[in-house]
């Protein structure tokens, strides 16, 4: 799974992605309820289904915020391929087809061959920017208008030579899905469920380059006014 990740730098967003950035700005290390950029259809805006569109979304399929009260706080920034049609957090936008990309420079996970928890940054061998296949989600905030949140797709990695090195011993290895440049409008563009879940693929490992990379501290986020 992966709760933490780099997002793309903003000139990255029209030169590798052919997509305009958002206005609004976002940081370079994403966590859970920040806002970052996935990229999906126009059309899922009403506009033309030839073109792509960026967007700000929150990490985590369901924003703490939306969360009701009383109800224990559940994460969702990583859907399971497995079982996404079935998990009611995920379910209604898989079914709808709600497919994004989420820009990525790097994403993190621990490593315990130490026998301790290290941070390793895990990107692509030629140090490109890439694209992690998500899910977008709309949300009616009232008088602020619409907002929208996503999650990255995993898969099972128990065999892949990198992606098995990851995550506590004992536990299932799990990895978010990279998808290749060259299948990002096919990705988007998928007519049905079995269709995107053809996509839903782990990366070639000799396409891949990992390295340790301790957590800088934390940057808290800013207050709001009372």
């Amino acid at each position: 799974m992966c709760t933490n990740y780099a997002a793309a730098r903003r000139d990255y967003l029209f030169r590798h992605y052919g997509v305009m950035p958002p206005d609004d700005p976002w940081r370079d290390e994403i966590y859970k309820d920040y806002a970052a950029p996935v990229i999906r259809r126009a059309s899922a805006a009403a506009g033309s289904p030839d073109t792509r569109e960026a967007l700000l979304a929150t990490f985590g399929m369901v924003p703490r915020k939306h969360i009701p009260p009383g109800v224990k706080v559940f994460d969702t920034m990583n859907a399971r391929a497995e079982s996404v049609g079935e998990k009611r957090s995920f379910s209604g936008a898989w079914k709808k087809l709600q497919l994004c990309l989420i820009p990525c420079a790097a994403f993190f996970e621990p490593s315990y061959e130490t026998g301790k928890a290290v941070r390793w940054r895990i990107g692509l061998a030629d140090g490109a920017p890439f694209a992690v296949a998500g899910l977008w989600r709309e949300w009616d905030e009232g008088e602020a208008g619409k907002a929208y949140s996503f999650t990255m797709l995993t898969v099972n990695s128990n065999d892949h030579p990198l992606m098995q090195r990851f995550h506590k011993p004992g536990d299932e290895k799990r990895s978010v899905v990279i998808v290749p440049a060259s299948e990002y409008e096919n990705w988007l563009a998928s007519r049905s469920m079995d269709e995107a879940r053809s996509f839903l693929n782990l990366y070639p490992a000799q396409g891949m380059a990992a390295e340790a990379d301790p957590a800088p501290p934390r940057v808290a986020k800013a207050a709001t006014s009372p």
